[in-house]
């Protein structure tokens, strides 16, 4: 049986690229939540208008990925002391958060944090919002696999593909 958990951090296409290579992960969906507006577009997100975030939903084999293995590759992935950006992607849409499922992912988002804190990974305050999924909107289908589609797309060039490149170093293991 899988299950899901919904993550932001940053551009969608970052978490998206990596996930899909992990072993035990079944699906990883770019999407908005958090926001007030339904079925935003992506122009609209990119307003920052609407409150929405950018997210990548996954959904996972249990027995094979757990939410706390789900989560620590989360937070090699992105920065998660810069409020409301990712490097040059400045706005709540870019904001760290996780949107959990239930109380089980809740309480594993919490400890996770809590114990980067108190061993001061960070230099900075960890700011990732810890909340519930409301509602998931799917990006429209030129957001999925965009990074393996879009190579030559200068933000992968630039951005995407060395934050992959350390990914794949930093967890080679868990890769399919």
């Amino acid at each position: 049986m899988t299950q899901q958990i919904t993550l932001a951090g940053g551009c969608f296409w970052c978490i998206e690229g990596a996930y899909k290579q992990v072993r035990g992960i079944v699906k990883a969906q770019s999407g908005y939540t958090g926001g007030s507006l339904e079925s935003p577009t992506y122009e609209q997100v990119c307003t920052g208008t609407t409150g929405h975030a950018e997210v990548v939903q996954l959904t996972f084999e249990p027995l094979s990925i757990s939410v706390r293995e789900i989560l620590e590759i989360f937070f090699a992935l992105h920065d998660p002391t810069q409020l409301n950006r990712q490097g040059n992607d400045v706005g709540t849409q870019y904001r760290s958060a996780i949107f959990y499922h239930d109380e089980a992912q809740r309480e594993a988002a919490e400890a996770i944090i809590a114990e980067m804190r108190a061993e001061q990974t960070w230099d900075a305050p960890i700011v990732t919002e810890v909340q519930p999924l409301e509602v998931f909107w799917p990006a429209e289908d030129y957001h999925e696999n965009y990074v393996e589609r879009n190579p030559q797309n200068a933000y992968c060039q630039a951005v995407v593909h060395p934050k992959l490149a350390k990914f794949k170093r930093t967890f080679a293991e868990k890769l399919e």
